[in-house]
């Protein structure tokens, strides 16, 4: 099961990063705002995916709306932490006098790093709390 919420958690970060990089170039956007939305978008494909593909052996008894409540309350909560690891890995990078590159590169990076401190509160969590038998 871990394996398969993993492999998911690879979309998520494809779907994260792709969005974040469209955004952050936008008018009115920075890497901070475009995060926001961009885990909101992953984070829904993540649902969709985890609920039919990762889970779908166990019987929850839940009514859809309840788990999906469940959901998005588990990860929003590993996202405050996906975000504030981001945000530590992109601050600390702006203030480090860095080549042109990995100025580029250091947000990608505070995804990746966020994305693993997140995926794993939010897969003990959702196998806990979300995709569990009552």
């Amino acid at each position: 099961t871990f394996f398969r919420f993993a492999c998911f958690g690879g979309t998520f970060v494809l779907i994260d990063s792709g969005v974040l990089y469209l955004l952050e170039y936008l008018p009115g956007f920075n890497a901070y705002i475009a995060r926001v939305f961009s885990y909101t978008a992953a984070m829904s494909t993540g649902y969709v995916l985890n609920r039919y593909f990762t889970f779908h052996h166990i019987d929850k008894g839940r009514a859809l709306l309840d788990e999906l409540i469940r959901f998005f309350s588990v990860h929003a909560l590993g996202g405050v932490l996906n975000f504030g690891v981001f945000a530590l890995v992109v601050f600390f990078g702006e203030q480090a006098d860095l080549p042109r590159f990995w100025n580029a590169v250091i947000p990608l990076i505070g995804v990746w790093v966020g994305g693993l401190v997140g995926m794993t509160f939010n897969f003990l969590f959702s196998s806990k709390f979300v995709f569990n038998e009552r």
